[in-house]
This record gives C-alpha cells, structure tokens and sequence, in this order.
C-alpha cells in the first residue's frame, strides 16, 4: 500500500473507532438516568425508616445496592485509564507535553509511514478504551436489571404498609 493510501486508511481506522464513543457514551447515561431515577423514586415512596419491616429493609437495601453497583460500573466506564501512547504526535495526552513549537516542527518533520503508524496506534489504544467503556456499560445494565425486582417488591410493600389511602396510590 503506497503512503498516501496507507494514511488515508489510518485515518478512516481512527475516525471509525472513535465514531463508536458517542454510542457508549449516551447509553451511559440513559442508564445513569434510569439508575438514579429508580433509587430517587424509590427513596421518596419509602415510609419512615422506624415503620421498616425486614422485608421492606432487605428488598429496598438490596435494590439501592444493586443501583449503586450500576453506578459504579459507569464511573469505571466513564474514567478509563488514559496512559499510552508514548511518543505520539497524534495522541491529546502526549501532545499536551510539547511546547507548542516543538509539537508543531516534530509534527512537520516525521515521515507518512511513523504518522499513519501513530494514527493507527491511536486507533487501537481508542479501541482497548472503548473495549472497558462497553464492558462496564454492559455490567451496568445487568445490574440495573438486577435491581428492577427488588425494587418492584419495595414499592409494593410501601404502598402496602402506608394504606389504602396513602403511599404513591394516592387518589
């Protein structure tokens, strides 16, 4: 493959993973808001805490427990380790550790091959990263999952210790 094509197919690698975050990303956080709007919801249905019985304490418990692991999973998601990439004129992080003349004429001065090389490194350290930003999204959603039974049973038993008249059923 002559130079110019081998940048140009570097370049299409780097853009298509990189077309990949903003699905991972806004997953994420239609999962953020479901997982907090579960445990928000759940936590205002919840009568006094002195009213508790044990199932209501082990149902509601497990379901904010299994919620915060959610949570948890799309911090690790959101927050990958960044290292990598030493060396390189494409990568942000190593970039940012130029002067910004020195940058620019080392820049200009490699040859197409170390470039469409940087670029396709970049293309695989961008994949390893989206590689944990999915798994962590995929743990989340399970355990999201996880937490709709549970927190199904809490509000039931809410709306049955706080009467016919009262708790969400309110009419």
């Amino acid at each position: 493959m002559d130079t110019d094509k081998l940048i140009a197919a570097s370049k299409d690698e780097l853009n298509l993973v990189l077309s990949f975050f903003s699905r991972v990303e806004s997953r994420s956080s239609v999962v953020l808001a479901i997982d907090t709007g579960m445990a928000g919801f759940l936590l205002s249905s919840a009568p006094p805490i002195r009213s508790f019985s044990m199932c209501m304490a082990l149902a509601s418990g497990l379901a904010i427990g299994l919620l915060g692991v959610s949570i948890v999973f799309l911090y690790f998601g959101s927050a990958p380790n960044l290292k990598g990439g030493e060396a390189s004129l494409v990568y942000f992080g190593e970039i940012a550790k130029h002067r910004e003349h020195k940058f620019i004429e080392d820049f200009k001065a490699q040859d197409e091959v170390n470039y469409a090389n940087d670029l396709l490194g970049q293309a695989w350290r961008n994949a390893k990263i989206l590689t944990i930003k999915f798994h962590s999204l995929k743990w989340a959603f399970r355990f999201m999952a996880f937490a709709i039974p549970p927190w199904l049973v809490s509000l039931a038993l809410f709306a049955a210790a706080s009467g016919p008249h009262g708790g969400f059923f309110k009419p």
